[in-house]
């Protein structure tokens, strides 16, 4: 055989391999999901529903399990080898907004394997937006929590059991499960040549306590100066300030699933004493830990934890998994920063929002899970100086499932930003993907107006069970593109399956003010396919125009079974 066909093997073979996992929609996902309502139990199935304040509706596929007595549980057999589990679940809360707590068992083939304990003192928020974590507010919201639990043996066709095996004390009266995730986590990372790790005992100096904020500071202090990087070596380190990351850092963790950056809940209601990581220039790269807040309500005056700040130009983050913090990230002032295969989980607010002057960044093959509000979010907001004019960012081959408020994915304004390639489902508290006008991108006294340019490119999506009731809007389409009071000009939606909506499967709406009025052009819809919509309220559409919205769509080689116009100042061409 010679070169020339060896090579054109070789190529064939490489094509194979690659373009399946090319054209797949959403995350690479290496863990395998067992719902609740599909394993064998002695609980109580519940579900379908559909609508607001229910705790099915926050369930995975809207059906969830129910265990009410102690010794009543889920079995399921494992497909796969695992060594590492999540459990969703969901116990009541205590009658002034506290919490309770509960154990479940962890049983292979019928052997306890381990207690886990379980609380709801991160869950449950009440009220109006932003909520209170009072009961008597009413209208509760944010039902569920994660444990996670590693160390485990598990073998494909194992016979994997959770118990409520309440202790003595236990004070919750149920248990709800959700869903179980096992995965087969990697072996920790080895530390990096030319690196310094922040257990060295020069570092903490005098400081004998368990907290290793000094410590963290002080390495990165010294791998500043000597050009070296920062390695965090497996175990779990406690955080109470911010740790600033300078220029061209690097800060290396053993893996997700061994290095955890914790808070300390006794001291994270002060708001500089949580787990906050904040870029502070350009060519900064983190990877490989967790950061795991003590964050159980919101307030929007309150500065973000997560990973925050300004990454300059050209920074990574990577395999970062975050939780219980206000935010995942959310981050400003950054050019070609690339975030991949980070995991967002039970925040307050965002999962990962690009604010003010993000410009060709990407967000890509990340996952978010339970957020309070957006999963993704371009927004090019104006309360900061912007380093660099906003857009040409792009969301790519994400995930987004189960926020408990707004919507999987959203654009607010800027030049050319794209959402491909992406899977989202159980949206139940907004649309799937979000195209709006309603937040502030524009600062006339500097001149600046960061509203829609360019093309906004929506594509090669797959939407499920989405379109839920938003507490202010309403019940939102599955996609929806909000012209309210501001225009919206090109915007490009190709490629799109939409099922099982729960209310439209696609809306262009607007709420206008006098004198404000937003007008859609140079839209163009194209191979998007629509089936079952309004599960979960009757008499909607699969496209649906209200009759404030002003402007025009062309629809291109689309399914779209019924539309409804009410507006007489909007047209559609087919």
């Amino acid at each position: 055989m010679n070169i020339k066909n060896s090579c054109l093997i070789a190529i064939l073979i490489i094509n194979r391999l690659v373009c399946p996992a090319q054209e797949k929609r959403g995350a690479y996902i290496p863990w395998t999901t067992y719902e609740a309502e599909q394993m064998n139990t002695t609980g109580t199935v519940m579900g379908s529903k559909y609508g607001p304040y229910q705790v099915e509706t926050e369930s995975s596929g809207q059906k969830c399990v129910n265990l009410s007595d102690k010794g009543q549980y889920l079995e399921f057999t494992s497909s796969e080898n695992a060594n590492c589990m999540v459990i969703r679940y969901s116990l009541p809360d205590g009658k002034k907004g506290n919490g309770q707590n509960s154990t479940l068992g962890i049983y292979k083939n019928k052997k306890l394997i381990q207690h886990v304990n379980i609380s709801s003192h991160y869950s449950w928020l009440y009220g109006k937006y932003p909520f209170t974590n009072n009961p008597a507010d009413g209208t509760p919201r944010h039902f569920y929590d994660e444990v996670s639990i590693t160390g485990l043996t598990i073998e494909k066709g194992d016979v994997i059991k959770i118990q409520r095996d309440d202790q003595k004390e236990d004070n919750a009266n149920y248990c709800i499960v959700d869903l179980v995730d096992l995965e087969n986590a990697a072996l920790p990372i080895k530390a990096p040549s030319n690196s310094l790790s922040v257990t060295d005992k020069s570092f903490r100096g005098s400081d004998l306590t368990d907290d290793y904020t000094e410590a963290f500071r002080n390495c990165i202090a010294k791998a500043e100066e000597t050009g070296k990087s920062v390695w965090i070596p497996a175990g779990t380190f406690k955080i109470t300030g911010d740790i600033v990351l300078p220029p061209n850092i690097t800060v290396q963790g053993a893996g997700m699933w061994h290095t955890r950056l914790v808070g300390d809940e006794k001291l994270y209601a002060d708001v500089n004493k949580r787990v906050r990581l904040k870029g502070n220039g350009s060519n900064i790269h983190i990877a490989d830990f967790a950061i795991i807040g003590k964050l159980n309500y919101r307030s929007d005056k309150e500065a973000n934890d997560g990973i925050v700040g300004s990454f300059g130009v050209n920074s990574t983050i990577s395999s970062v998994w975050i939780e219980h913090t206000k935010v995942g990230m959310w981050i400003e002032n950054s050019k070609n920063l690339k975030i991949t295969g980070c995991r967002m989980r039970n925040t307050m607010a965002d999962g990962i929002n690009f604010c003010v002057g993000m410009t060709e960044s990407t967000i890509e093959n990340c996952t978010a899970r339970g957020t309070g509000d957006d999963c993704f979010a371009i927004w090019p907001a104006v309360f900061l100086n912007q380093a660099f004019s906003p857009g040409h960012n792009i969301i790519t081959h994400c995930t987004g499932q189960l926020p408990f408020l707004a919507n999987g994915a959203a654009i607010y304004g800027g030049e050319s930003n794209k959402i491909t390639g992406c899977s989202f489902a159980d949206i139940s508290q907004g649309s799937a993907i979000l195209v709006s006008t309603t937040f502030p991108t524009e600062n006339k006294e500097k001149n600046i107006n960061n509203n829609f340019s360019g093309k906004t490119v929506i594509e090669d999506c797959d939407i499920k069970t989405s379109g839920g009731f938003d507490h202010e809007w309403g019940w939102r389409a599955a996609v929806e593109i909000c012209v309210d009071k501001r225009s919206i000009s090109g915007i490009e939606i190709n490629n799109l399956n939409i099922t099982n909506s729960l209310s439209n499967g696609l809306s262009i709406i607007a709420k206008n003010d006098i004198n404000k009025i937003g007008l859609l052009s140079d839209a163009t819809l194209q191979n998007v396919n629509i089936s079952n919509f309004g599960m979960g309220i009757k008499g909607r559409y699969a496209l649906f125009i209200n009759r404030d919205a002003h402007g025009s769509l062309i629809i291109k080689k689309s399914d779209i079974p019924k539309i409804k116009n009410e507006s007489e100042n909007f047209t559609i061409v087919k």
